[in-house]
């Protein structure tokens, strides 16, 4: 049963004074002061008995009926937790190392309630990681890292807290998949990298062959663009010259006669050219007969037959 923890100031050497004091310790022996640093914590039996806890100073333990059963820090410490062969829920082994910084709070409590406290942390600790392990996939196990610090540290605290002890951090160094799948995972990230490596060449050709073929469209439109221009511009001239012509007409008929006799000899001229090509035929008919050219038709189809 562990005993109240109520704490009990030691027969300390402050409360003594003068010569009876110097007396007392010569009496007692010099191993019966001791002196506590601060940070740190005495538990002292009397007959056997749970008596009371040291606190920092000069305290005084009789020979005999007391002794100090027990030293130990009031400070943080760190627990390093041996690497753990664990399951994951998708079936993958995996080996998860961690620290563990916890703080003694009541020492007569963990002293009375645990043999080897440490140990018994140790233990705790290794299967709180087997239980939260054991609820993850494998990917869980590396994203939802700082969420199962937290997860064990809750629950690692409230177990240890009949022991008198306060757990302030859990971390997880690190997580080993098994040899197999690390190499799995390692051929996964090599797939992965090269279908993003394919992609991004696919894309990079595609958006070649887009610019390529703007490129075309833009070349073709502008040639387009310019033709029609010049198109423009020689229409303009035609019908700028074409008027020009016609004034010119109007202003002297000598000049019209001259133009249409001009003309005339142009039409004979490409006549004879149709003519002397391979198969040409070339009727001259007087546009204003319609009787003259019907007789010219009768004449080629008898001569091509």
């Amino acid at each position: 049963m562990v005993p109240s923890l109520k704490p009990v100031r030691g027969h300390s050497v402050e409360a003594l004074f003068g010569l009876p004091a110097l007396v007392l310790m010569a009496l007692l022996g010099i191993n019966s002061v001791k002196v506590t640093s601060g940070g740190q914590s005495r538990l002292v039996e009397r007959l056997g008995k749970y008596d009371r806890q040291l606190q920092p100073g000069l305290s005084l333990v009789l020979p005999v009926l007391e002794k100090v059963v027990s030293h130990e820090s009031l400070k943080e410490r760190v627990l390093d937790i041996p690497p753990q062969q664990c399951i994951t829920c998708d079936n993958v082994a995996i080996e998860v190392d961690a620290v563990v910084y916890w703080q003694l709070l009541e020492h007569a409590r963990a002293y009375y309630a645990v043999d080897n406290l440490q140990a018994a942390m140790v233990n705790l600790v290794l299967t709180q990681i087997r239980a939260e392990m054991g609820k993850l996939d494998l990917d869980q196990t590396f994203t939802t890292r700082q969420e199962v610090n937290e997860v064990l540290m809750k629950e690692l605290d409230q177990a240890t807290d009949p022991w008198g002890v306060k757990v302030t951090r859990v971390e997880l160094r690190d997580i080993q998949p098994s040899r197999g799948v690390q190499q799995a995972m390692e051929q996964q990230m090599t797939a992965e990298r090269e279908k993003r490596a394919a992609i991004l060449r696919s894309e990079g050709e595609r958006d070649s062959q887009v610019n390529a073929a703007r490129g075309r469209a833009e070349a073709l439109l502008l040639d387009a663009e310019a033709q029609a221009k010049q198109q423009t511009l020689l229409a303009q001239a035609r019908a700028d010259a074409a008027s020009r012509l016609a004034e010119a007409m109007q202003a002297n008929p000598q000049a019209a006669e001259a133009m249409r006799l001009l003309l005339a000899g142009d039409w004979m001229a490409m006549g004879e050219q149709m003519a002397q090509a391979p198969g040409g035929s070339v009727l001259m008919v007087d546009p204003q007969s319609p009787a003259a050219l019907l007789t010219a038709l009768r004449g080629l189809q008898q001569g091509q037959g």
